[in-house]
């Protein structure tokens, strides 16, 4: 019988409800266990899809073709658990379901109300993601208790858990636990609070998950589970980790979550092996060499917008025994040259996806100083756009190349739209999504860092390589070394004489894992390393 966990936060947003829960995924899992995980968002954008950087981070994509909420990529990366359009739903999504239903006639004239409409339709997407083979769910709430918006979904979670039973379910309820420098002291009030207005809504915590960034003494835990009513050993600190986020895991298991976990389902434990993990976390340690990299972006102030590709290029990092540091460069100030002083130094260049004509003349001079100096570049979707714009405009001498996407009517369009895209007005899940197969040559740098003729990757894009300029681009060197299976889309481009050039249509960074390292990341950090030593 399939059981539930239920994540839910309060006191503040953004205290890593998404990470605690993949990292009970990673546990759960080294006990044999088949998870399944998910996330509820309570904003009304169906998805992230449309929604700015600014406002949301990284967009992340599932096989499937789902735009989804960056968590997602976090329960990739700690667990093996198979994500999908079901793994994510906001309250856009909810309501739109309820109100098609209503349209069709489907609820013979009653009131639509969201009790029990809307709770329903939120119990069903937890069911759905639940099968024979599926051990425990795990449903991450999003947003903090005690908003309006998130109501519905914690009354849903109420009835669910009274109608699957205690046994079945568990709620964990992560909180913050603030320390006052002026008093020295950490206070637990606002813990309390929460957990008040969570007992409100009728939902009584099995597992309080404290974030704190200083230790916290025996009192203080006594005193969160005398107000809090929650038993002393099912109160856990969640120190802010000093290394990585990979980590966390670690931190859990050494406080007894795990076991915790399965006698509250009476579930006998497994091997509970991680040491696939603590190896993660040794190379993090002790790396035996360092190596940097510049992400060319125009969200480079913003983590999160890049969250993926971060974490791949950490992932890379790992699987060469390698420290990676990022050189946070912001592409419009190279628009107007300065690109060798900004990138000078560096061991690699990463040219990441986006959107839109701001900052394409500062990728553009990133790559050209890349792939004039010879240091290894990855490019990714519209890294790879610039890559084909700055080769047409200083190899093939094209002065005026560029994509349709930045200038319609352009004389020279090596960048255009895909020919499924015509006539689509609809901005919201009308892309190219998702994964789709890539068929690699023989004697490519790609096929060399797959180590495979046939991938799948995943997509996010409307413009792609123009092959009325195929046979121009090749004779000056840059190869088309991988397309769909066909031979009608370009997927990857590699220049030819450079050490490791390459840049790709799609997202590797969305299949990358700390103990799988993507192979391009990989493969990018290594030839990094082989650069740094060349010059050294």
């Amino acid at each position: 019988m399939t059981q539930y966990i239920f994540v839910t936060g309060g006191v503040v947003s953004s205290l890593g409800k998404g990470l605690t829960s993949a990292a009970i995924g990673t546990l759960l899992e080294s006990h044999g266990l088949k998870i399944a995980i998910q996330k509820f968002d309570p904003y009304i954008n169906v998805d992230p899809g449309t929604m700015s950087p600014f406002q949301h981070g990284e967009v992340y994509v599932t096989r499937d073709g789902a735009e989804t909420d960056l968590d997602l990529g976090h329960y990739e990366r700690f667990t093996n658990a198979d994500l999908s359009r079901h793994s994510n739903y906001t309250t856009g999504k909810v309501y739109s379901s309820v109100i098609q239903r209503e349209r069709r006639g489907d609820y013979l004239g009653k009131t639509v109300q969201v009790i029990p409409h809307i709770t329903d339709e939120i119990k069903d997407c937890i069911s759905r993601i639940a099968s024979s083979d599926i051990d425990i769910v795990i449903s991450e709430i999003g947003g903090t208790v005690g908003d309006i918006e998130s109501l519905p979904f914690l009354e849903a979670l109420r009835q669910f858990g009274h109608e699957q039973g205690r046994d079945n379910v568990l709620f964990i309820h992560l909180t913050l636990l603030p320390y006052l420098k002026a008093s020295g002291e950490i206070k637990t009030k606002p813990t309390q609070h929460s957990v008040g207005k969570l007992r409100e809504i009728g939902i009584l915590p099995d597992i309080l998950v404290c974030r704190t960034e200083k230790d916290v003494e025996v009192e203080a835990q006594d005193k969160i589970a005398l107000f809090c009513n929650v038993p002393r050993e099912l109160v856990f600190i969640e120190k802010d980790v000093e290394l990585s986020i990979y980590e966390l895991p670690l931190l859990l298991r050494q406080q007894g979550m795990d076991q915790k976990i399965l006698e509250h389902f009476g579930r006998p434990a497994g091997s509970g092996n991680i040491d696939r993990w603590i190896e993660v976390v040794d190379s993090l340690r002790s790396p035996r060499s360092e190596v940097e990299i510049a992400i060319v972006g125009k969200y480079i102030e913003l983590t999160d917008s890049y969250k993926s590709i971060y974490e791949a290029l950490t992932h890379g990092g790992i699987a060469n025994n390698a420290r990676v540091r990022f050189r946070r460069v912001q592409a419009e100030d190279l628009a107007d040259g300065g690109a060798e002083i900004a990138l000078g130094g560096v061991d690699g260049v990463l040219v990441p996806g986006g959107f839109g004509e701001r900052g394409l003349e500062g990728k553009i001079a990133a790559i050209k100083y890349a792939r004039e100096s010879r240091t290894p570049f990855l490019g990714i979707c519209y890294g790879m756009h610039a890559a084909v714009i700055e080769f047409a405009q200083n190899v093939l001498g094209i002065e005026e190349a560029n994509s349709t996407e930045v200038c319609s009517d352009t004389s020279y369009p090596v960048i255009a739209l895909l020919d499924e895209q015509e006539g689509i007005s609809d901005k919201g899940g009308t892309m190219r999504l998702g994964a789709y197969p890539c068929t690699i040559t023989l004697n490519s740098t790609s096929r060399k860092e797959y180590g495979l003729e046939k991938v799948d990757e995943r997509h996010r894009h409307r413009y792609e390589f123009n092959n009325d300029y195929r046979d121009q681009f090749e004779a000056k060197g840059l190869k088309v070394t991988g397309t769909s299976p066909d031979g009608s889309l370009v997927e990857i481009v590699e220049v030819e004489d450079h050490p490791w050039f390459v840049a790709c249509q799609f997202h590797p960074e969305f299949q990358s894992k700390p103990i799988d390292a993507h192979p391009l990341f990989k493969g990018l950090v290594g030839a990094s390393l082989e650069r740094k030593a060349h010059r050294e």
